[in-house]
């Protein structure tokens, strides 16, 4: 790994995998192909979403988002990852580790609330059926996808400046693949029982607002659903559900425990395979699990590939 002169390097080191050469290569592998299948698959979404009139209701216009969230996050940190892996100089300068913790943070804070709206959604569509169109009105829908951005970003902001602001006396060398609040506040020489008390509180009220609107709509939805009285219609409603708390699941499982646990319990090593698994696994598999369970998806998937294949 390539050295970088202290007197005039002000940047950082990411260490990532670099004590586990013989793994750089399959990680390059792997991570390659998972982030073209990440583009092709969020790309279909988004532009299914737009060609095909059938799915643009407020459901598909709030799961384009996501999609196009998932394509940005990946974006802010796999392409640099796949450089790192490939080449001797792991180093970051300063302000592009700030602006990748800014943007990856910022989206991810921006995707938690983003579940949350889409929970709302579902209820709205089956607990409100005959006024789902009046509820989920286009302005209301734009209004709660541009908050859940300005909130998400907000936060990010405030996680980012509060972690730049403590002290390294001039450590930087970073034990991960990419800048992260946790590996970047092991670098402090002071004590920062105060700053991750605070970064703590922040992280608390970006996850767990949403997990509560999640929770509570699905309670609302279980309940509507076993009152109906057919079993086709139950299987029916709870698939319209099933992928979005797939995906909810996978998302915040793997954020809790990269943000909520203990410092004195993080172990670098699990961090980074769980970052790996939040920051390229789940964006590559949520259009697979939309798409899978959705007859809507994949009904339009054939109708575009139908009429390209007729036009030629």
């Amino acid at each position: 790994m390539e050295q970088k002169n202290g007197s005039s390097f002000t940047g950082f080191i990411l260490l990532g995998f670099s004590d586990r050469p013989q793994l750089e290569l399959v990680l390059f592998v792997v991570l390659l192909i998972f982030y073209l299948f990440t583009l092709l698959g969020n790309t279909t979404i988004i532009a299914l979403s737009h060609l095909d009139p059938h799915l643009q209701t407020p459901m598909y216009f709030f799961l384009s988002n996501l999609s196009f969230l998932d394509l940005c996050y990946t974006t802010s940190t796999v392409p640099q990852l796949l450089v790192h892996l490939r080449g001797a100089d792991k180093s970051i300068s300063f302000g592009g580790c700030v602006a990748q913790m800014f943007v990856s943070l910022g989206l991810g804070s921006t995707e938690c609330i983003l579940l949350g709206v889409m929970a709302f959604d579902r209820y709205a569509a089956i607990c409100r059926p005959l006024h789902y169109t009046v509820v989920m009105h286009p302005r209301l829908c734009a209004l709660m996808a541009s908050a859940s951005w300005v909130i998400g970003f907000a936060n990010s902001l405030l996680q980012t400046v509060l972690t730049f602001l403590v002290p390294r006396c001039g450590r930087n060398k970073i034990d991960h693949f990419l800048c992260e609040v946790p590996p970047l506040l092991k670098l402090a020489c002071v004590d920062t029982t105060a700053n991750e008390s605070e970064l703590f509180f922040v992280s608390v009220f970006i996850l767990f607002i949403p997990v509560a609107l999640i929770t509570v709509s699905y309670g609302r939805i279980v309940r509507a659903v076993l009152r109906i009285k057919s079993s086709a219609g139950q299987r029916k409603a709870f698939g319209t559900c099933g992928s979005h708390i797939t995906v909810v699941s996978l998302f915040y499982g793997t954020a809790i425990y990269a943000y909520l646990q203990p410092s004195n319990n993080y172990s670098q090593d699990q961090g980074k395979f769980v970052s790996l698994f939040y920051t390229i696994v789940t964006p590559m598999v949520n259009p697979i699990i939309y798409t899978l369970r959705n007859k809507d998806v994949t009904g339009a998937m054939k109708k575009v590939l139908c009429r390209g294949h007729d036009s030629r």
